[in-house]
């Protein structure tokens, strides 16, 4: 990696920027001289292969040069105000949000550990782009974790999986997420990572033949159609193999191991592909989703239909429109394709008013100012296994496995629920606690009198909002 790469990529989006990108290279650069990677390279290697990361996504030039200077507040004696001082108070913040907390604050490695970790999550809140940064700073550390040793590399490997995992799904990165899956697997399971990696291989040889067909006959009935697009085969990541394989699927029966992924200009001609794909391929009915109508809360929205292709092999297809295909494989960072410079402010009013995670993620912090409690606590109610069921109008709503009615209603309806009056869940009228199922279909009616609270009611919620209201009633 060289200078000139990064300065290839901006060019092609944003050579405006080059200029004050440069002088934050060179500043790295000198600030940086002396000291070496553990891999023998000089240490600016690794800030330049984020900013790169960072251009990769048409990053904006504050963005890419925070990137360049991340390490430079914790590595190095330059202070906060130096930064603003030479590159203004927007790239002075984000460094200081991507730095670590000093040890010296701290009277032990543990506690330290849980502050920067807290530090990191709810980096979000103050800026989207610290997230966005700490991410391509832990894809390229994994990317060259082979010179850590042993121990390192399973540290890092576990606490990407725990933390940076769940937090490159919430903003919807999943080209990132994809990634420092397989990466953290390939230290964890050396030997079943080598295994499943061969086995794809295999699988993308063998199948090339029936996704090329397939790409021709789809591709060729859209254009007749009058339908522009663009198609494109994928196989599903080794880390998502993995999670099927040990929840006792054979590799054969993953019915999306095989992907086409097929982009069109607008969401009618998402439908009329969808109808034109049946056509030609019989699908199976319970494998079809339609996350345009009911996208997921990280906003990716398409059409999903597992079908039966060429030589009866099971193949998903992935029917969207190409800024949908954007949001899918960058998610918020998508934005700055589409709004350049603009882009932060879009990304933080979309990451408060339309990710549910980030709702409950204010609650958490606000309730709990123990770092090691707060961390747990995010671990065990937002990066843990999920459900998704259904509110009355039909909005999906997430929450954590063995939630219960109460968590929907506070979730849903805030204060007012306290206000319940009766809840039906799939037509049937149930009790308050409830433990819901995915696809459930809830519809919870509200009144004027509060509910009357109990202790057991907090204690069987799941959701730091709900236990919080109940409490309160409780006092009160």
């Amino acid at each position: 990696m060289k200078f000139n790469d990064l300065k290839e990529i901006v060019k092609s989006y944003s050579p405006n920027s080059l200029g004050k990108i440069e002088m934050a290279y060179n500043y790295a650069k000198r600030l940086h001289q002396g000291t070496f990677r553990e891999s023998g390279e000089e240490y600016i290697i690794h800030p330049l292969n984020v900013a790169y990361i960072l251009a990769e996504m048409h990053a904006d030039t504050d963005t890419i040069c925070a990137g360049l200077l991340h390490d430079t507040l914790e590595d190095t004696n330059l202070i906060k105000e130096d930064i603003e001082e030479f590159f203004g108070i927007s790239v002075a913040n984000l460094v200081d949000g991507v730095t670590k907390l000093s040890k010296m604050n701290f009277s032990s490695k543990k506690e330290q550990n849980f502050a920067n970790t807290r530090k990191i999550i709810t980096g979000i809140a103050l800026d989207v782009r610290i997230i966005i940064i700490k991410l391509a700073d832990r894809l390229h550390n994994m990317r060259t974790l082979e010179y850590k040793n042993n121990f390192k590399q399973r540290e890092n490997a576990l606490e990407t999986l725990e933390i940076f995992v769940p937090l490159a799904y919430y903003i919807g990165a999943y080209r990132i997420k994809s990634e420092l899956e397989d990466l953290s697997l390939k230290y964890l399971e050396p030997v079943i990572y080598s295994k499943i990696e061969e086995e794809r291989v295999n699988i993308e040889d063998k199948y090339k033949n029936i996704l090329n067909t397939m790409y021709l006959n789809i591709h060729n009935k859209l254009e007749s159609e009058n339908i522009h697009n663009k198609i494109k085969a994928r196989t599903k990541n080794i880390y998502g193999i993995y999670k099927r394989l040990i929840s006792g699927h054979t590799i054969n029966d993953i019915h999306d191991l095989l992907s086409l992924k097929i982009m069109v200009n607008n969401v009618l001609d998402c439908y009329k592909s969808l109808g034109i794909i049946h056509s030609i391929y019989k699908p199976i009915n319970d494998k079809f989703k339609d996350y345009i109508c009911n996208p997921k809360t990280n906003l990716y929205s398409s059409l999903h239909t597992t079908v039966f292709g060429e030589e009866g092999k099971l193949v998903q297809t992935q029917i969207r429109t190409f800024e949908m295909d954007k949001i899918a494989s960058f998610g918020l960072t998508a934005y700055w394709n589409m709004y350049g410079d603009n882009a932060r402010n879009i990304m933080q009013e979309e990451l408060k008013e339309k990710f549910q995670f980030y709702q409950s993620l204010e609650e958490i912090d606000k309730v709990f100012n123990d770092n090691e409690d707060f961390v747990n606590k995010v671990k065990q109610e937002l990066f843990s296994k999920k459900i998704y069921v259904y509110s009355t109008n039909g909005e999906v709503i997430e929450l954590p496995i063995g939630s219960t009615i109460i968590d929907f209603a506070y979730k849903v309806y805030g204060d007012k629920g306290n206000n319940i009056v009766e809840v039906i869940v799939n037509d049937k009228i149930v009790p308050l606690d409830t433990v819901l199922q995915s696809k459930d279909r809830v519809h919870i009616k509200v009144g004027e009198n509060i509910i009357s609270p109990n202790v057991e009611l907090a204690e069987k919620a799941r959701t730091t909002q709900a236990k919080e209201n109940i409490k309160k009633l409780i006092l009160e």
